[in-house]
């Protein structure tokens, strides 16, 4: 398999790319990171849940799925560690992520659709090279990293919240779709990772260096000292052949 074409691998470690950048902005955009249940002792009156998210807020009586108080400025007041830091975070994940796409996408379109030599300035990084997937792989795993730690927190943060308070906060859907979105992003990684060790065939660790001269004159290179030296022992008889007069 040539490594510049384009195979299942690369599509594969893409398409789940792509689906979980999906998942990330669903996570961002949906008021679904964490419930604070509300209950009345009054027979007349109905329990009341908040649905918070990253910038909207939510209350709803049960059996109602209109939104009885609705804040699209909660995001200007939130007043939760976890979530502040996720406003950030998983914007910060979906942007390192898109980056990561946009250079996979370059790389098989450059491969794809161009029937010429690629340009030597590019053929490090925007074809489908080793080069291309290993620092793809690699934005793909810090967004992963970016968006799993606030999102794992976020659990133990709710059960601080009812230690401190009282148990009415419960974590929702939106945490589970970012853990499974970080899921994703280790997946591609591992696919792109795995197939730079497939196509590596120098040993160095980031880039596979273009040489500047004939690949074949690295062969001429002189041996060194020891071995010339072992050599040197080697004893030649050469006749010489005189004409006398």
């Amino acid at each position: 398999m040539g490594c510049r074409d384009v195979h299942a691998a690369t599509v594969l470690a893409f398409l789940s790319g792509t689906a979980s950048v999906a998942g990330l902005l669903a996570a961002v955009l949906l008021p679904n990171w964490r419930q604070m249940r509300l209950y009345t002792y009054n027979k007349n009156e109905r329990n009341v849940t908040v649905y918070t998210g990253l910038w909207i807020k939510c209350a709803r009586f049960d059996g109602s799925r209109d939104c009885v108080i609705y804040d699209p400025q909660w995001y200007t007041a939130v007043d939760q560690l976890d979530l502040r830091v996720l406003q950030f975070a998983l914007p910060l994940s979906m942007f390192t992520a898109v980056s990561a796409l946009f250079l996979c996408m370059i790389g098989m379109c450059n491969t794809a659709f161009v029937s010429t030599v690629p340009n030597v300035k590019l053929a490090k990084c925007l074809v489908n090279s080793a080069g291309c997937h290993l620092v793809a792989g690699l934005l793909f795993l810090l967004a992963c990293a970016i968006c799993l730690t606030p999102s794992i927190w976020v659990i133990f943060y709710n059960n601080y919240l009812n230690r401190k308070y009282e148990p009415v906060f419960s974590f929702d859907i939106s945490v589970f779709i970012a853990i499974a979105s970080a899921g994703g992003l280790f997946f591609t990684s591992i696919l792109l990772f795995l197939w730079y060790c497939a196509c590596k065939s120098l040993p160095s660790p980031f880039w596979q260096p273009l040489y500047s001269h004939a690949p074949s004159m690295h062969s001429y290179a002189s041996q060194p000292y020891s071995a010339r030296s072992r050599l040197s022992t080697v004893e030649l008889d050469i006749p010489v052949v005189t004409h006398s007069s």
